[in-house]
């Protein structure tokens, strides 16, 4: 996810994440091993705004595009 994300801090990563949890708009799941491991997942609500997200995305290249 990181690599994904380009320049982004990790208090700031952390700190959405975190949101995102509250929101219930995915969960945490810590497994407990060395060196710890943390995994993340969609919620069926987190899921529900896949279409909002892919809109945003399709907004945004096509204004990039536009301003060429």
């Amino acid at each position: 996810m990181r690599e994904n994300l380009g320049e982004i801090s990790d208090k700031t990563l952390t700190m959405q994440l975190r949101e995102m949890e509250e929101d219930q708009l995915l969960i945490r799941i810590v497994h407990p091993e060395v060196p710890p491991k943390v995994e993340y997942k969609l919620t069926d609500l987190g899921k529900s705004l896949e279409t909002v997200f892919l809109a945003l995305d399709n907004w945004g290249k096509n204004y990039i595009q536009q301003r060429k």
